[in-house]
């Protein structure tokens, strides 16, 4: 879905510069990995993104996504 430019003139300007804080959990093997790689290859992701390594995603309790949301993020993502 594209935003036209009538769309996008009808957005106010603080509302246009608004990135949302994101958590995410990542499994140590498997997806921190495929982000680490994505380091070594100098490809970027977005600096709103802040990652956390677990051991497991199934060590993922759902107090840190609570606590998390508590804390003022805008979005978590579980990977795994």
């Amino acid at each position: 879905m594209t935003i036209t430019e009538q769309q996008q003139a009808k957005i106010p300007e603080e509302h246009s510069a608004w990135q949302p804080n994101i958590i995410a959990f990542a499994c140590h093997y498997c997806a921190f990995a495929a982000a680490d790689l994505a380091g070594v290859m100098r490809l970027s992701y977005s600096p709103n993104v802040k990652i956390i390594r677990l051991p497991c995603t199934g060590k993922l309790d759902q107090s840190y996504i609570l606590r998390a949301f508590e804390r003022g993020v805008d979005g978590v993502f579980a990977a795994g």
